[in-house]
């Protein structure tokens, strides 16, 4: 069936809850495809966005923010919360070499896959806690009781946040991420802003609260961290200012909880749409690696990223201006027919998995994705052990995250049957 992408508004409802028709046509017809209602092009395949991301230095990473651009007038909206908070600056995420590369360096150890290895113990604690909560219920909510709490949980400890904030921690979270892909007011986007302030303060307390009181955690790992200064007057280091300290740690909370539990409820949804699969993995919990991959290739939580240009380029035949805005769509990259056979079916044992981009490649790869992956790993397990069978309840409507940039399912009720003699 062929789509007409000619009108394709990335904030229609109906496109969000499944994009991946119009993908794929865009793949056909005009793999770098202008939207110019937001004034994007999108790039869809796989060859096309390796590209981007093998040139940072065309392609940058200085692109502001992940929301929409706001207009000058809407931007004094923001003057008032802005100013109760610390500055909003470009550490990882939206910085360039070399900037980017300093930053990075300063929390790669944090997230080297030795020390990644080492919270297998306490990942798998939490997530054995979790299901023995609800494993006598035969139905939960998986979202709320197992989506939400096990990522939460983990990246809290990571920050050294005690359990009465966890719910501040996800509601900050939720806050950070409410105007990326979405059209939300401005209003609301101003609503969000105060709790992005609100994380600010508490974890600038917690920063200060450190150089009186060092403990063996990240916020003190940063705190004495030291950085290259730019000035070739200035022949030492400096440290880190707050603004920095807070940039890192944002992305660092967004980054380890909200796609984990877009991945989380996605593999148990995919599991019990596919028995065969989930039979599967019960008879070889080993399994479990490439059902995680599966499911970050097939139901990329991370759907696309901005890039903007700083020189006019060719690509995929399309000409591309100096400042002009694109979109790495991973989500349409992981579904190419030219690397993937049956792109659309849910298949752990197909070839090139781990060439999917649902963390992204080169200098911008996410830092987080040996921490996600043991996270769904461990979560696959542990579920196929104390699980037997599983079923998607009648009353799930599959309602998805308003975002063409992050995607998720808001809930999702499953039931299901607790495994006879299963570890308790």
């Amino acid at each position: 069936m062929t789509i007409d992408i000619s009108t394709f508004n990335p904030f229609d409802p109906t496109t969000q809850q499944c994009p991946y028709p119009h993908y794929a046509q865009m793949r056909a017809d005009s793999a770098v495809h202008p939207v110019p209602s937001i004034g994007v092009h999108l790039v869809t395949k796989h060859d096309l966005v390796m590209t981007v991301l093998r040139d940072p230095q065309t392609y940058s990473s200085l692109f502001g923010g992940s929301g929409m651009p706001l207009s000058s007038a809407d931007r004094e909206k923001f003057a008032d919360v802005m100013a109760a908070g610390y500055p909003r600056v470009p550490t990882m995420l939206t910085a360039d070499q070399p900037d980017h590369t300093r930053y990075r360096r300063l929390v790669a150890r944090a997230f080297h896959p030795k020390v990644i290895a080492e919270m297998e113990p306490i990942i798998r604690e939490i997530t054995v806690g979790l299901i023995d909560s609800w494993i006598d219920k035969g139905r939960i909510e998986f979202v709320k009781e197992f989506g939400v709490p096990l990522p939460v949980r983990v990246i809290a400890k990571a920050l050294n946040v005690p359990d009465d904030r966890l719910a501040d921690f996800k509601r900050w979270s939720d806050d950070s991420i409410a105007g990326i892909g979405t059209n939300i007011t401005v209003e609301q986007r101003v609503q969000a802003e105060y709790g992005v302030n609100e994380f600010q303060h508490y974890f600038a307390e917690q920063i200060n609260l450190r150089r009186t009181e060092p403990q063996d955690d990240l916020l003190t790992n940063l705190l004495n961290a030291s950085i290259d200064d730019d000035d070739p007057e200035v022949t030492d280091k400096r440290q880190l200012d707050m603004a920095e300290m807070l940039s890192i740690v944002q992305q660092l909370l967004v980054a380890g909880n909200e796609t984990t539990t877009k991945t989380l409820t996605e593999m148990i949804r995919l599991l019990a749409e596919n028995p065969a699969e989930w039979e599967k993995l019960k008879a070889d919990p080993s399994r479990a690696e490439k059902v995680v991959e599966e499911t970050l290739r097939l139901s990329t939580p991370t759907q696309g990223m901005w890039r903007i240009l700083t020189k006019d380029t060719e690509l995929g035949g399309v000409q591309l201006t100096k400042g002009q805005r694109i979109i790495i769509v991973f989500a349409s990259a992981n579904r190419d027919e030219a690397l993937y056979d049956d792109p659309d079916g849910f298949n752990p044992d197909r070839e090139h998995l781990r060439e999917n981009l649902a963390f992204g490649k080169g200098i911008h790869f996410c830092l987080g994705a040996n921490l996600s992956r043991l996270e769904g790993k461990v979560a696959a397990e542990e579920l196929s052990k104390r699980i037997d069978t599983i079923t998607l309840s009648e009353s799930n409507k599959y309602e998805y995250f308003p975002s063409f940039m992050l995607r998720g399912l808001t809930n999702l009720d499953v039931e299901f049957t607790a495994a006879t003699g299963a570890p308790r």
